[in-house]
């Protein structure tokens, strides 16, 4: 799986469980740490851990693991590097506080199609 199809399962398994303002940034004309960083938000350290578990536990069963996850149980950021890709997911106070997307804006957005539940259900039994 390329960098950018990972950014882009990532930015579609949070989306599906309702992460807000979900974006992927191409950073990789700006830094040589990562090609892609993927950032949401949720409303609550408890949607915070919950939506970065999945985002984990959905890599994971398609045979992608993290290199280092950053962030706890009550945590208001949560990270998870891929290597190539890093997932950020705040709460919202917190992502405008960091405002990544502000220090980061001369790095390209990427636009990604959301997905269903069904689709997600295909994708398993195949």
């Amino acid at each position: 799986m390329t960098a950018l199809e990972k950014a882009v399962k990532a930015a579609q398994i949070l989306d599906l469980k309702k992460a807000s303002d979900v974006e992927i940034l191409d950073v990789s004309a700006n830094t040589v740490l990562t090609e892609y960083f993927v950032i949401a938000h949720g409303k609550s350290s408890v949607q915070v851990r919950a939506l970065a578990e999945n985002v984990e536990d959905k890599l994971a069963e398609a045979g992608i693991d993290s290199v280092r996850k950053e962030g706890g149980d009550s945590s208001r950021w949560m990270l998870l590097d891929y290597g190539d890709v890093i997932v950020h997911v705040f709460e919202e106070e917190a992502r405008g506080f960091f405002n990544l997307e502000k220090i980061w804006a001369d790095s390209k957005r990427i636009p990604f199609e959301p997905i269903t539940a069904d689709e997600t259900k295909e994708e398993t039994t195949k």
